[in-house]
């Protein structure tokens, strides 16, 4: 295990996105400036990447151009070299069919770290309300949860598992209903997969900012990963704009400390460092 030199509080956010992803516009150096801004050590851009993603009412199309990304990131490391670090990152939109193309692109580029989601779920994307028309909201969290199963059982080349219970962001009731006892059999079958397969479990602060009141995935998940063996963990906010980045980290890392974790890590050429929380 490497050892990054111990510092006060969570000052790595490695999970964000910029005008390189189709549902952000702000410039890359403007999340770069407000990271320097708020004292933050090292920051991954992890832009989206989802092919085959389907029509959307507001037309968004998640490509992603990976040379000028690239060219761009390259080229702001030299600027803020001597102000914070910045890694090469990418968030793959998982999806069953797409398993030999994932691993063909994650050979073809030098990425620091590599974010596995579940975005799209048998061909349509919860945050819309439209994928929970004609299904209680139980069925279609546990359609969910099964579907990422389904893609951990077919690739797990990925560093980390993103936010794993995205899902309850955009529910109808959001997780009024919601915990992991009721879905135990399903998200324990998913948590052992990780631990594994030495697949990394991202703490996503972006469900403070949905007002669940806990991170994604819930406390509840992050003790279970543990419990059976998990050791990596990311944290990220998921931020799309300057004001989220590092958000309720805080609170995070408390929750972290409360689940028996000692560190939280950091890719970089996509080997884990783990830093002191």
């Amino acid at each position: 295990m490497k050892i990054l030199s111990n510092s006060p509080g969570v000052l790595w956010d490695c999970h964000m996105h910029s005008e390189f992803s189709a549902d952000s516009g702000t410039p890359t150096a403007d999340m770069i400036r407000q990271a320097i801004a708020l004292g933050f050590k090292g920051i991954c851009f992890t832009e989206h990447l989802d092919p085959d993603y389907p029509p959307t009412p507001d037309d968004l199309e998640f490509a992603l151009d990976i040379p000028a990304y690239y060219t761009k990131l390259n080229e702001l490391k030299v600027t803020y070299k001597n102000q914070i670090h910045i890694h090469f990152g990418i968030e793959i939109g998982l999806q069953l069919h797409l398993k030999q193309y994932f691993h063909n692109l994650l050979k073809e580029y030098p990425f620091d770290f590599v974010i596995g989601s579940s975005h799209v779920v048998h061909g349509a994307d919860p945050y819309y309300p439209e994928f929970f028309q004609g299904r209680n909201e139980e069925q279609a969290y546990l359609e969910y949860f099964e579907s990422i199963l389904e893609n951990l059982d077919a690739f797990h080349e990925m560093d980390t598992y993103g936010h794993l219970d995205y899902i309850v962001r955009y529910g109808p009731n959001k997780n009024q209903f919601y915990s992991y006892e009721k879905y135990r059999n399903i998200l324990d079958a998913i948590l052992k997969k990780l631990a594994d397969t030495n697949v990394g479990l991202e703490v996503n602060t972006g469900g403070y900012h949905y007002g669940l009141g806990e991170p994604n995935p819930c406390t509840d998940i992050i003790r279970r990963y543990k419990e059976l063996g998990g050791e990596i963990i990311t944290i990220g906010a998921d931020a799309h704009t300057p004001d989220k980045i590092g958000y309720a980290f805080d609170r995070a890392a408390q929750v972290l400390k409360e689940c028996g974790f000692e560190y939280y890590t950091v890719f970089k050429d996509r080997k884990p460092n783990f830093v002191k929380l």
